[in-house]
């Protein structure tokens, strides 16, 4: 009887490990899809700083970043 009992427990142990695991697994999915969804809205809010700040140019700076030579065309 005292056999079956420590086996009892030992596989009670073992159940509970796994079940641990398995949510443990399933935070570290969790996390990643939400790391990953951090990363993009990040980058899409770079993107969109970037375009405003472009639409946001004067003519002289872009005229500056120009790389056509106003000699060629005088």
């Amino acid at each position: 009887m005292k056999k079956q009992k420590s086996a009892d427990k030992h596989q009670l142990k073992d159940d509970l490990q796994s079940d641990i695991k398995e949510k443990l697994m399933q935070m570290k999915s969790q996390l990643k899809d939400e790391d990953e969804k951090r990363q993009e809205r990040k980058k899409a809010e770079q993107i969109r700083k970037k375009k405003e700040i472009e639409k946001n140019k004067s003519f002289e700076q872009l005229l500056d970043e120009s790389q056509l030579d106003w000699h060629q065309y005088k």
